[in-house]
């Protein structure tokens, strides 16, 4: 469980002290690419609660969320859709539950 929220203070740290000002049309790619790392996150530390963290699995649900979301981002870029819509709206999902499961959790 160390190993993922290392990894995101080192991104924030990262971030704040690399002052990048990214094109708007990155805007979609970075809403997806956040609430994909969250996503992973959370379910990091839902399983670790649960008892069953694998660093492993941890690191390609990771990448492989981030690049399908990007993917999809990209996907409706080129067909003129606002595809990004559907990543946001699963990974939100997603960290509702895994939010509401971790404060059940703790309650």
């Amino acid at each position: 469980m160390l190993l993922p929220l290392l990894g995101v203070l080192a991104g924030v740290l990262l971030g704040l002290a690399l002052r990048l000002n990214l094109p708007i049309d990155w805007a979609r790619y970075t809403a997806v690419g956040i609430l994909a790392a969250l996503d992973s996150l959370l379910g990091a530390f839902r399983a670790e609660l649960e008892g069953n963290f694998d660093t492993r699995v941890f690191l390609s649900g990771f990448f492989t969320n981030g690049l399908l979301a990007a993917a999809l981002t990209f996907l409706g870029d080129r067909l003129g859709i606002d595809l990004y819509l559907v990543a946001l709206f699963a990974f939100g999902w997603r960290l509702f539950q895994n939010a509401a499961i971790i404060r059940r959790h703790f309650l």
